[in-house]
């Protein structure tokens, strides 16, 4: 059983900067890929980026690939999202997510642990 707990979102202008982070419960951190995803209002949750358990390979979704960077750190069980360039469009529920393989996937029914969500609002 793994527990994730998001922070740092909050309200930033376009154009600006801003990084979430997400702790986890896990005593092998390593061995779990870890992934975001989001959620802006009235629409369904989309997948962000994900690194796989060691950092070493990172994907990301076409809408963020360029402006967003994901990191972890392992003996922190942490793993950080850092947002830049930022668009109204990013405006969501930021969403934490450890998938029980070292391997990162973009489906969100892939992956078994869910944090509770950091609201980033992106004001322009």
């Amino acid at each position: 059983q793994v527990q994730l707990v998001e922070s740092g979102g909050g309200l930033v202008q376009a154009g600006g900067s801003l990084k979430v982070s997400c702790v986890a419960s896990a005593r092998t951190f390593s061995g779990y890929a870890m992934g975001w995803f989001r959620q802006a209002p009235g629409k369904e949750r989309t997948f962000v980026a994900f690194v796989s358990g060691s950092g070493r390979i990172k994907y990301y979704s076409d809408s963020v690939k360029g402006r967003f960077t994901i990191s972890r750190d392992i003996p922190k069980t942490t793993v950080y999202l850092l947002m830049n360039s930022l668009k109204p469009e990013d405006t969501a529920v930021y969403y934490c997510a450890a998938r029980a393989s070292i391997l990162g996937s973009s489906y969100e029914n892939e992956y078994d642990y869910w944090g509770q969500g950091t609201q980033v609002t992106v004001s322009s």
